[in-house]
């Protein structure tokens, strides 16, 4: 109960900020700019993507050389080591500070791999981005579709009770001469209350349908819009679909989703390598350079040698190379490699789902299209019927010849019929929509 009323208020609100408020006209596109740049999981994916970008560029630094400073400072009393390597009782305070570097040479090819790994999870990624992209704009597609179709029932909706409305006057004429009994007119009077109901119903699901789609665009209410109607395309009896087959063919080249997999599964093989690359000698190149400075270093003399002449006669460098060679490490590169090839494999089943999920999405919506559209050609067929049979017994209604019980069954006939069209018309309109969409082609309206 609770939940029904919040959603009420919620409607009722809704209405009022839209009829408050001036507002402007949003197309199919504007919306998807401003999900793009608002939603907050696409801003959660472009915040991923940056930071496989940062792993990128950690990965390629880690082939320079570094290079470390330090500095001390000392404070000795008593019995001290001497310029002239002797000991000495003596306080006196020194400063030595040096400068090292290395730099890996070899190692197994294990930094090239890493960068390459990187590289691939950082476009991979990016797929990932641009899947999450299309997801939102489908999303907001079948909102967009939505808020036209329950638009246009709601038009049915005004038009049946234009029609009742009309037909209420010509029977109050009828009753006020006497030609007509008093419970007609109760009874078209009944029907014109159900069908007001089915209006404000259809005019809820228009206020619903807006929505759905301010919370897809992570949109307040108090920034509400209008959309834009566009013009549909026509659904004729001569329309051909592409084949479900030629579609998969193509997606499975460019869908976001297929290339995701694609790349894990390339970037696994990578790992694999650098699991591998473990197992070899690895060898690095160092230098260091070292210097210091006491306050109570004296020359044979006995006099004080000056910070000029220490750092002279103190420097010390060195360089050299280093061989590692790995002989037992508790099985850990042997493990990482099996872990290694179990990855691979796992990524290529779920790079074989993602191909056979996308094969079923295809089909499904391919399927439904086609539905769609033999069930729009039927429903148009049984419009043009049913407004023939309809005007056909309003006009046996008016001249007495059958109850109102029996038109007004003719005219929700008629109503029913309507629905159904623009549903199917809706139905066909997105289906198809999907299809281009996973045929490459962008979604427009």
């Amino acid at each position: 109960m609770k939940s029904l009323l919040t959603l009420f208020l919620g409607i009722l609100l809704t209405a009022g900020v839209l009829n408050v408020q001036a507002q402007n006209e949003w197309d199919l596109q504007t919306c998807f700019d401003y999900a793009i740049e608002n939603n907050i999981q696409i801003k959660r994916q472009e915040v991923t993507t940056r930071y496989n970008e940062t792993l990128v560029k950690q990965a390629k630094d880690d082939k320079l050389p570094n290079l470390n400073g330090q500095v001390s400072n000392d404070f000795s009393f008593g019995r001290s080591l001497t310029y002239d390597n002797t000991y000495d009782n003596i306080n006196s305070a020194s400063v030595a500070g040096g400068l090292s570097t290395s730099m890996t040479l070899y190692n197994g090819l294990t930094l090239s791999n890493t960068v390459k790994m990187r590289e691939l999870d950082l476009q991979a990624t990016m797929a990932d981005l641009q899947k999450t992209k299309d997801d939102i704009m489908l999303s907001i597609s079948a909102e967009y579709l939505e808020i036209l179709f329950a638009e246009e029932l709601e038009l049915v909706a005004e038009a049946t009770i234009e029609v009742t409305k009309q037909q209420i006057e010509r029977t109050k004429q009828l009753v006020d001469a006497g030609s007509e009994a008093r419970g007609a007119l109760l009874e078209i009077e009944a029907q014109l209350a159900r069908e007001e109901l089915d209006l404000v119903n259809a005019q809820n699901r228009v206020q619903l349908a807006y929505l759905n789609l301010y919370q897809y665009l992570e949109l307040p209410m108090a920034e509400s819009f209008k959309i834009e109607k566009p013009v549909l395309p026509e659904i004729q009896a001569n329309l051909t679909m592409i084949n479900a087959y030629d579609v998969f063919s193509t997606a499975i080249n460019v869908r976001p989703e297929i290339k995701a997999a694609q790349l894990r599964v390339e970037s696994a093989s990578k790992q694999l390598a650098i699991a591998k690359g473990n197992r070899y000698p690895s060898l690095s190149f160092g230098a260091n350079y070292y210097n210091q400075y006491n306050n109570q270093y004296k020359d044979i003399y006995g006099d004080k040698i000056d910070l000029g002449e220490q750092l002279k006669n103190n420097s010390r460098s060195s360089l050299g190379l280093t061989l590692s060679v790995p002989i037992f490490n508790r099985f850990q590169a042997k493990n990482n490699i099996t872990t290694s090839e179990l990855q691979i494999a796992d990524y290529e089943y779920q790079l074989q789902q993602s191909r056979n999920v996308l094969r079923r999405d295809i089909e499904q919506v391919y399927t439904n299209a086609l539905a769609a559209l033999n069930r729009y050609l039927s429903s148009e067929k049984a419009v043009a019927s049913m407004k023939e049979a309809f005007r056909y017994t309003e006009e046996k209604f008016n001249v007495g010849m059958i109850n109102s019980v029996e038109y007004n069954q003719s005219k929700t006939n008629l109503t029913n019929a309507q629905s159904d069209l623009v549903q199917a018309k809706y139905e066909y309109i997105f289906r198809t929509k999907i299809l281009d969409f996973y045929n490459g082609v962008p979604i427009t309206l």
